[in-house]
């Protein structure tokens, strides 16, 4: 933690590390989608449309995971005082909240079939829909202050309050009656789901997670810079 807290330092490691990132992002959507699309079999109740799984399912995952890691930075910034803990936090929202509006519209397109509707208030949905708020409430909470420090403190209390609806949308379907079926993946017997469609399902959430640490490396890259020529500007002002 402490060598990326230099934000030259944190700039030069990840630019040598983004090609090898992105390299492994298209090698891991590559066996994904082959699997998905070509080794995978046609579900036989759902058809074809079992295959919105594969593009659902993780970033359903993702959504869950980048508020997670948004909570923990706001926390290593509360706590730590870190240079570059609020600009993590601040810079995965906007992934976050592309992750969780591609699960609830997945959601919906593979639940029309499914359920003969396109959205029902059911403890999975409702929770997830929350989240979808919380992302957007974080976000305002950045625009709606000029001063960064006043947003990144209200902004902290928001990632760390809001992170109690996370093992709410995790644990739903075990806690009430849903349409959404219980964990088949992360279970402690072991994965209840046919090898066949396992595999392509974690390629994918792989290849998710390789896409979002790119792109919120290149984020927070460019929030560097942004707040440096923010200081060359406050600097050039006081002179004046």
């Amino acid at each position: 933690m402490q060598v990326l807290a230099n934000p030259h330092r944190f700039q030069s490691l990840s630019r040598a590390a983004l090609p090898w990132i992105w390299a492994l992002t298209a090698v891991a959507f590559a066996a994904g989608l082959y699997g998905a699309l070509f080794n995978s079999p046609a579900d036989y109740q759902q058809g074809e449309t079992v295959r919105i799984m594969y593009v659902h399912v993780p970033a359903a995952w993702m959504a869950l995971f980048v508020y997670v890691l948004m909570a923990l930075a706001s926390a290593v910034a509360l706590i730590f005082r870190h240079p570059l803990a609020d600009a993590a936090a601040k810079t995965a929202a906007p992934f976050g909240a592309a992750f969780c509006f591609l699960a609830l519209a997945t959601g919906s397109i593979w639940g029309k079939p499914m359920w003969g509707t396109w959205w029902v208030w059911d403890a999975r949905l409702t929770s997830m829909f929350v989240l979808m708020l919380l992302y957007l409430g974080y976000m305002a909470v950045w625009q709606a202050f000029e001063d960064p420090h006043r947003a990144a403190g209200l902004a902290r209390v928001v990632a760390l309050v809001g992170v109690i609806n996370i093992p709410i949308v995790k644990f739903s379907v075990d806690w009430w009656n849903t349409l959404h079926q219980p964990a088949s993946v992360f279970k402690v017997s072991g994965p209840a789901i046919d090898p066949s469609m396992l595999w392509p399902l974690l390629a994918m959430a792989i290849a998710y997670t390789l896409l979002f640490l790119a792109l919120h490396l290149m984020a927070i890259n460019t929030e560097i810079a942004m707040r440096k020529a923010r200081a060359k500007r406050l600097k050039a002002a006081g002179r004046h």
